[in-house]
């Protein structure tokens, strides 16, 4: 079956943001590449964004998390845009708290993690780099949606 990756556009802070997502999931980077990395004259990169990530990738489960640093010349990512979320299904109501209460912290919470109306264990929140998040757990599914 198909897999779906998230990829995320940063605005020059995509290394922080990966780096407190590995504190809260574990794993090792599967890759970090940086924009002076890829020398390409057709595409050139202004000298202050040359450190800046061009990608990195997070496994996570069988899922992989990417990332990308937009260079300032092709302008801002806008940090406040509401029309998606990455979900999180955890395998147990351990891994969910741990999951939500590691990726909300310093963030802004919409929904509190606890147990829905439906008897699955749900919460919301923006993480501190603006990216929205849901975590769940469902033990009618086992953490399997």
């Amino acid at each position: 079956m198909a897999l779906i990756n998230p990829h995320i556009n940063f605005n020059g802070n995509a290394e922080e943001a990966f780096n407190f997502y590995k504190s809260v999931f574990g794993g090792e980077f599967a890759m970090i590449m940086r924009f002076k990395d890829i020398p390409n004259p057709g595409f050139p990169i202004a000298k202050k964004d040359a450190n800046k990530i061009m990608h990195i990738a997070l496994p996570i489960g069988k899922n992989v998390l990417m990332a990308n640093d937009v260079p300032e010349s092709m302008g801002r990512v806008n940090e406040n845009e509401n029309r998606s979320k990455i979900s999180v299904s955890a395998e147990s109501q351990e891994e969910a708290d741990r999951i939500f209460n590691g990726l909300s912290a310093g963030g802004n919470i919409e929904v509190p993690f606890g147990e829905s109306s439906c008897g699955s264990y749900f919460g919301m929140f923006r993480d501190k780099f603006g990216i929205e998040w849901m975590v769940d757990f469902d033990p009618k599914y086992n953490g399997k949606v």
